[in-house]
């Protein structure tokens, strides 16, 4: 399963949210450049995720954009789902949908897809925006360690 532009990028935008947060509103411009996304696509991935309440918009010469929430309250699956909709390697396995197959019930292949469903979401919910910045600080923390041998 790969996801779409849309999630990765809208992550990344995220991500840059999230290691600003408490700072004031962040400019679209700026998140655009420091996560290398186009700011007209950037707009469309914003909209979304401010309509869908991950983000406020503050206007403005000051304004910009931040996290509705503390990063350790949004999820990679919130803001997946926000921009991707239900995460599913199958359509039969869409949760809320109803089965559309007559074999659904008896099928074995089935049962793996809802397996994987299961187990990517139980990833993506589980890991918070505040977890990815703390990797992020434990990373930068690391490369300023220089090893000769």
């Amino acid at each position: 399963m790969k996801l779409s532009t849309k999630g990765r990028y809208g992550l990344k935008a995220m991500f840059e949210l999230a290691l600003h947060f408490g700072e004031g509103p962040i400019p679209l411009k700026d998140i655009a450049e420091k996560q290398n996304i186009s700011e007209h696509y950037l707009e469309q991935l914003i909209a979304t995720l401010r309509k869908d309440g991950l983000v406020n918009s503050v206007r403005g010469a000051q304004g910009g954009y931040l996290l509705s929430s503390e990063p350790k309250e949004i999820t990679v699956g919130d803001v997946i789902r926000s921009l991707e909709g239900n995460i599913a390697p199958s359509d039969c396995v869409i949760e809320g949908e109803p089965l559309d197959c007559d074999r659904g019930e008896y099928c074995v292949t089935r049962g793996v897809w809802k397996k994987i469903r299961d187990s990517i979401n139980q990833v993506i919910d589980t890991v918070t925006l505040q977890d990815m910045v703390d990797e992020q600080d434990e990373i930068n923390k690391n490369k300023s360690y220089m090893f000769y041998i």
